[in-house]
């Protein structure tokens, strides 16, 4: 479907749900549309990210096929998000990616492989790379400290930027202008939201990824892995101060909080990205877009070879591929945070931006309480 052809699809099928307001109550969608009759891009774009693609109106709606008016919000605002994520990305030539959902992939494994075989060749001691070593500084051994953190460093600046920079474009197109004050107001049942997944919850039930029958099977899956993505975060930032805090070097025992942090974190990120590709696995087609699908998949499989990769380093870091094996788990990583910004990563940001403005505008819309005397 050409840009124009989803545009109008999309207008057609909002002012046929702004008439019948029956979903009102299971996202804030609808209240949102309520009274629109006219939907310009930037209403489309913002739309299109507040929906958490729960299929709470598909599992409802009576206008679904094969009635005439072929309601089908959910693959509809899947499409618009996907043209969300390209338009507003920064820099605006990498929106381009996102036609091509597994170039991610392709992307982070061929640096993982350039970075190996660069540390391999320039490498000035071949015993550090293929010998066991569990000592106290075996890691920076095999790639010095200075190397890695400066690798690590500046794809993670790379990619911090960029997802910032995209999500002041989305924010600035799509908000209209609206007072401090209910931005402020906002801020707290934003966060609410955003944090609890409450809209995966389809107005309460779940969602109707499978079948009818409501579920919060994904909503579980999401929070234990961004849980285990957490503990990861928090192995890594321990595991810094005890490196420039204390002098303490890695690998650290097994029983050390940066690897007991890590490796938890890193099953319950399996465990999440397990449930969650299954899920996709199983979807009903009907009310999906068979390309954001993709974007999903390819993202959960990026996490997951990160995931075990690093596994795979501490479950062998006394035997000889230790080093091999850090290289390429730091070649990912590295990898990974030059792919983020055209990844579906990108969903996050442009999301929490959806659920403030939404939350600032119930704040302007929310009567003032009348003064004892009025």
């Amino acid at each position: 479907m050409s840009p124009d052809d989803l545009t109008a699809e999309a207008e057609r099928q909002l002012r046929i749900c702004t008439a019948c307001m029956y979903c009102d109550g299971l996202c804030p969608v609808f209240p949102a549309i309520d009274n629109q009759h006219r939907f310009e891009l930037s209403d489309l774009a913002y739309l299109s990210n507040l929906c958490h693609n729960c299929r709470g109106c598909w599992s409802v709606c009576q206008y679904t096929p094969p009635h005439p008016f072929a309601i089908n919000l959910p693959t509809t605002l899947a499409a618009l998000r996907q043209r969300s994520y390209a338009d507003y990305l920064w820099p605006a030539a990498l929106g381009h990616a996102f036609r091509r959902p597994f170039l991610s992939i392709a992307v982070v494994v061929s640096t993982a492989l350039l970075f190996t075989l660069a540390a391999v060749l320039l490498s000035t001691s071949p015993a550090e790379l293929f010998g066991a070593d569990d000592s106290a500084g075996a890691f920076y051994r095999v790639l010095p400290w200075p190397m890695m953190a400066g690798a690590a460093g500046a794809s993670l600046l790379w990619a911090m930027l960029c997802i910032a920079l995209a999500t002041v474009r989305y924010w600035r197109a799509t908000a209209p202008p609206l007072p401090t004050n209910a931005i402020l107001q906002a801020l707290r049942p934003a966060f609410r939201d955003i944090v609890t997944l409450r809209h995966l919850g389809g107005g309460g039930p779940g969602c109707t990824d499978i079948d009818e029958r409501p579920s919060h099977q994904r909503r579980i899956a999401h929070h234990v892995m961004v849980a285990g993505c957490m503990g990861t975060v928090l192995s890594t930032v321990v595991a810094a101060i005890y490196h420039k805090g204390f002098g303490w070097l890695a690998p650290y025992p097994l029983l050390s909080l940066p690897v007991m942090l890590g490796g938890v974190g890193g099953l319950a990120m399996l465990v999440g990205i397990g449930g969650l590709l299954t899920i996709e696995q199983r979807a009903d087609r009907q009310p999906s877009d068979p390309h954001e699908a993709q974007l999903n998949v390819a993202f959960l499989i990026l996490l997951a070879l990160v995931t075990l990769s690093g596994l795979a380093v501490l479950a062998l870091r006394e035997t000889a591929a230790m080093g091999l094996l850090l290289i390429l788990h730091l070649g990912l990583v590295f990898g990974f945070f030059l792919a983020l910004p055209f990844t579906k990563a990108i969903h996050a940001p442009f999301r929490a931006a959806a659920l403030l403005r939404a939350a600032a505008e119930a704040a302007i819309s929310r009567p003032t309480a009348r003064k004892p005397g009025d």
